[in-house]
């Protein structure tokens, strides 16, 4: 996979050159590149904001260092990817679309990725409409209903919530099938030894017995029972949705039997 990041603020995102990103970096599963967006300006202080038309608090990026940063991203991914390849272009931002587990796996699939990190109050709006007019695809992704300061700690998250699910990346593929959010539920809790611990309060804590038995049946309806029971209590709006009928499915009246 090939990941270009544009930004005001390269050094922060040093963080991806460690764990397993940076790894994966470093095995060649992941071909990330950070540009500067800053050095895509042409005036002596480098500028790339304005203040928002019609009045109001704050800078907005202005458009031309987006334009000619997509410009030179893009030939060169072609240039080394082939001229018909085509990347999925992403900005984090808080009026975009959530961004879920199944969002990470769609885009785990694709084989370029270009995350933009907006700053100050955004991006002027005729960035991503220059960027749809050119044939891109364009995509607004949102973490939750929050605002952060820049699109840097968004791009961190976005990256290791995709990367992890390419294949290679993680050493045990198992361990990312039963995972909060793979089914649709929250994982079960997790144990491990000593099976009986003495936290430092004085309290005898047990790990559940089932879990020591051997019986792997047994322990997974106990993971899927406690999956089931801590996302109802947690995450109830998972559950419905995950049980809802789907579109178009008629309700059972009980009549015909």
């Amino acid at each position: 996979m090939r990941l270009d990041v544009l930004t005001i603020f390269p050094d922060y995102l040093a963080p991806l050159d460690l764990s397993l990103i940076g790894r994966a970096r470093r095995d060649g599963l992941l071909d990330l590149r950070v540009h500067d967006l800053r050095d895509f300006t042409h005036d002596r202080h480098r500028t790339v904001d304005d203040t928002p038309l019609g009045g109001g608090a704050g800078m907005v990026m202005k458009p031309e260092p987006w334009a000619e940063a997509f410009a030179s991203v893009v030939a060169a991914g072609r240039a080394e990817l082939g001229g018909d390849a085509e990347p999925l272009v992403v900005f984090p931002n808080p009026a975009g679309a959530p961004f879920a587990q199944a969002t990470a796996q769609a885009w785990s699939e694709r084989p370029w990725l270009v995350l933009a990190c907006g700053r100050y109050e955004g991006i002027d709006e005729r960035v991503y409409e220059h960027l749809a007019d050119a044939g891109l695809e364009v995509a607004l992704a949102s973490l939750g209903d929050y605002v952060l300061n820049g699109g840097e700690v968004a791009v961190l998250a976005i990256t290791e919530a995709v990367v992890r699910l390419v294949p290679g990346v993680v050493g045990n593929a198992a361990s990312l099938v039963e995972e909060s959010h793979s089914d649709g539920l929250l994982e079960y809790p997790l144990y491990t030894r000593p099976a009986t611990w003495t936290d430092p309060a004085g309290a005898v804590r047990e790990a559940p017995a089932i879990l020591l038995s051997g019986d792997h049946g047994k322990i997974a309806a106990w993971r899927a029972e406690r999956s089931r029971e801590r996302t109802a209590e947690r995450r109830p709006d998972l559950l419905a949705r995950r049980e809802a009928p789907a579109a178009g499915d008629a309700p059972d009246t009980g009549h015909g039997r």
